[in-house]
């Protein structure tokens, strides 16, 4: 035994020592990851030539409400 204290240290529970040893692999591997990927960056749609177009209004009747309240 060392006469330095332990890095890592179970403070409740009981855990086995493959427990530990799984614990220190996914840790270890977490910090020689690196840093975390970033998310993709997304554009919006806004450029999209589309959105110039107007829609036609509805026809019939109530087309009027539909034109302006779409939900209804």
């Amino acid at each position: 035994m060392s006469d330095r204290e332990p890095y890592l240290s179970v403070v409740r529970g009981d855990a086995t020592p493959e427990e530990t040893a799984a614990l220190v692999a996914v840790l270890t591997a977490r910090a020689a990851g690196g840093t975390r990927p970033s998310p993709p960056v997304t554009t919006g749609n806004w450029r999209n030539p589309a959105h110039r177009l107007r829609l036609g209004l509805p026809h019939g009747p109530g087309a009027w409400r539909r034109a302006f309240y779409p939900g209804r």
